[in-house]
């Protein structure tokens, strides 16, 4: 038999952010986020779903990471 994992929409929604941020950027992923929602999220929905757990040098961290990698 096979086990399987399957993720929450939650874990996927987190994957695909951090899949994101890697290869377009944090920019670039916000602003795919503000129109793919466009409509159905506000501005605080889509900050929340971006940056649950995030803080000022976690985020400081990963942008100079991102940049290094460029």
């Amino acid at each position: 038999m096979f086990n399987t994992k399957v993720a929450t929409e939650y874990e996927l929604i987190r994957e695909v952010e951090e899949l994101l941020f890697k290869h377009i950027g944090p920019a670039k992923t916000t602003r795919f986020w503000t129109a793919f929602n466009k409509g159905s999220d506000d501005y605080l929905t889509i900050k929340e779903k971006l940056f649950t757990g995030e803080t000022v040098d976690t985020l400081y961290r990963k942008i100079e990471k991102y940049q290094k990698a460029k």
